[in-house]
């Protein structure tokens, strides 16, 4: 069966990771999929964060990286996926999720979402709070994998690793 993980992953962190490895177990291929979306302003561009991807990823032989613009529903449909994967943190998480999967379920009834809790390690982390930290100088390394860290410090040209 195969499963998408649609996000922005700008920058794809320790907790993306977590669920990625972590469904790669349960499906017999995981395709990550970086969302195009024109109301973001990210840091890295789609290609090279699909690129960050594969880097981090490399390890898992059923995961794939590929990229979309629009409904994820609609992409799911084009790769005959009947998974949709989604990380939670907080029960903030669930409540927008949890819309996100009832409006999905009245796009298509064939696709299902499915909702891994983020391991306790990592149930604060995000994208935006390992930028915020960053430019501000702090350390990030133990919130992505190194190599992000070394694209995020390029970004904001300070040593954060």
């Amino acid at each position: 069966m195969v499963a998408i993980y649609p996000g922005s992953f700008d920058p794809i962190t320790l907790g993306h990771l977590d669920i990625i490895t972590r469904s790669s177990k349960l499906y017999d291929k995981v395709v990550v999929v970086v969302s195009r979306n024109p109301t973001k302003n990210p840091l890295f561009t789609v290609d090279e964060r699909m690129a960050q991807i594969r880097k981090t990823t490399q390890h898992l032989e059923n995961v794939e990286v590929d990229s979309f613009n629009g409904l994820t529903v609609n992409y799911a449909k084009k790769l005959r996926a009947k998974v949709l994967l989604r990380g939670l943190r907080v029960l903030s998480d669930f409540e927008k999720e949890l819309q996100m999967a009832h409006t999905n379920k009245t796009l298509s009834d064939e696709i299902e979402t499915v909702f891994l809790a983020t391991s306790t390690e990592y149930g604060f982390l995000s994208s935006s709070l390992v930028k915020e930290i960053a430019k501000f100088g702090g350390p990030i390394d133990h919130l992505v994998p190194e190599h992000i860290a070394l694209d995020v410090e390029r970004c904001y040209g300070q040593n954060l690793v």
